[in-house]
Order: C-alpha cells, then structure tokens, then sequence
C-alpha cells in the first residue's frame, strides 16, 4: 500500500515540475518577444520622426524657391522704378509677411488653419503680381470650420496650389482668365480640402507619371500621409480632370481629406488636441 501511493506521488510530481519549467520557458519566451516588440515600436517611431523631419525641410526648401524669391523682389523693384511706391510698399510688407510666416511654422508638426490660409493667401497674392494678374483666385472657408482652432500640417495646401499655377492654369493657350479656387469644408468628422482650376490637364497632380516624387507636391503627399500614419489621421488625395457641359477638359480638381482635428477653444491655453 505503501509503496502504491509512492507511486502516485511521483507520478504526480512529474507533472508538476514539467509544467513549472514550461512555465518559466514561456514566460523568458514572451519577456524576450515583448522585448523585441518594444524596440521594433521604439526604432519604427525613430525612424518615421527622422523621416518627418526629412520631409518638413525638404517642404521649407521647396517653399523657399530662390525663383519665386528673386522674381518676387524683382516684381516689387519694377513697382518702385515704374508705378507706384505705395503699391511696392504693400507687396513689400506682404512678402515679409510670407517669409516671417514660412520660418515661423517651419518645424512644426500643426499649425492653424488660419495661419496656413494667412500664408496661401499672401502666397497667391505674390504670385499675381509676378504674373502681372494672369489668373485670379478664390478662397472658400464653409462657416462650420473654425479656423483659429483646426490643426492642420504646414505646407499641406501650398505646393498643390503652386503646382496648379505653374503647371496648369499658366500653361492655358489664352493668357488671362485663368482662376484658382480653394474651398475647405467640414463633412461629418472629416475635413476636406478642395482645390480646382481651369487650366490643362495635369498628369503628375493625377499620378500618371513618376515625375510627382520629384516635386513640392510629392513631399507634401508623403508627409500628410506619415502625418496621418503617426496621428491616425485617415488622410487621403485623390485628383480627377475635370469636364464641361460638352464633355471637353475644363481643368483640374483635386481633393484632401483628414479626420478634422482641432483644438478645443477652452483647451487652447493647454495645447490639447482632439477630433471633433
């Protein structure tokens, strides 16, 4: 009897310390594989702000185009020599305005959408006179967008709005009567960002070419979508031509879309971000 309930014991303890080994092999297996989840987390985080980083200095060069530079000055020289000194003050000050703007947000990850309309509009402004008036524009914000308190990324409107003057509404075969319109409304927790134009077609805008990577509007694409991967933003682009009541191009449209994030305005003085 005796030696029939030694028998069990043993049988039992085996059992017993096979599972407190397995127990202790599971655990160093699931300390190791967490370790390594954390450094991956850790390096994928590292890398994507380093690649932010890339992207925001490669936007602020692109933005900081000596071209757009010089022949802005140099339309504000003609104004002084030929026209009217007050006329070169105001565009003076609004070309120091631009550039104070483009310094100050550089860097940043969010910004106003008051101060990045503030910086387009004087933007446009520049590029008229430079182009002595060959297009005109509008900008549209729907009254449910509160500009003071949405958050956008900086740079995010002007390349497209750049590429659009360049690229297609300069290029009409007339050479007036080109117009640029830009409207920014709120569709359920979605902003959306609409730019239009009437000039012709733009295939890199529609990503037809590989010639978009190589350009302001590359960058910008590639870091709202690091932006929107980081933030969990839901970004999206998408560009179409555009046709008129005879079926023949009218120009381009091009469409962004984000979670609308904006500050609370009782939060403000804390710099909370939220969605709404």
């Amino acid at each position: 009897m005796a030696h029939y309930y030694h028998e069990i014991v043993s049988a039992a303890d085996w059992p017993y310390w096979l599972f407190f080994l397995l127990s202790i092999l599971t655990l160093v297996v699931v300390f190791i594989l967490r370790e390594r989840r954390i450094r991956k987390a850790s390096m994928k985080e590292m890398t994507l702000h380093h690649t932010l980083i890339n992207l925001e200095l490669h936007a602020f060069q692109a933005q900081m185009d000596p071209h757009f530079i010089f022949n802005s000055l140099n339309a504000i020289h003609h104004y002084i020599l030929t026209t009217s000194t007050d006329m070169a003050s105001l565009y003076l000050t609004r070309f120091s305005r631009l550039m104070r703007l483009m310094i100050s947000n550089f860097n940043k990850e969010w910004i106003s959408l008051y101060d990045e309309l503030e910086a387009l509009e004087l933007y446009l402004q520049l590029e008229q006179l430079r182009f002595d008036q060959q297009f005109s524009y509008q900008l549209q914000v729907m009254p449910e967008v509160n500009q003071q308190f949405t958050r956008v990324p900086p740079l995010i409107i002007q390349p497209y709005v750049q590429y659009a003057i360049w690229h297609s509404v300069l290029r009409r075969p007339q050479h007036n009567g080109g117009c640029v319109r830009i409207t920014i409304s709120h569709e359920g927790e979605r902003l959306h960002i609409q730019l239009e134009d009437n000039g012709i077609l733009c295939t890199e805008m529609l990503g037809e070419t590989g010639e978009q990577q190589a350009t302001g509007i590359g960058i910008a694409a590639e870091r709202l979508y690091m932006m929107s991967e980081k933030y969990g933003m839901q970004a999206s682009i998408q560009a179409q031509q555009l046709f008129d009541e005879r079926q023949q191009p009218a120009g381009n449209r091009l469409s962004i879309r984000m979670l609308h994030v904006t500050t609370h305005p009782s939060l403000a003085g804390e710099g909370i971000i939220g969605e709404v």
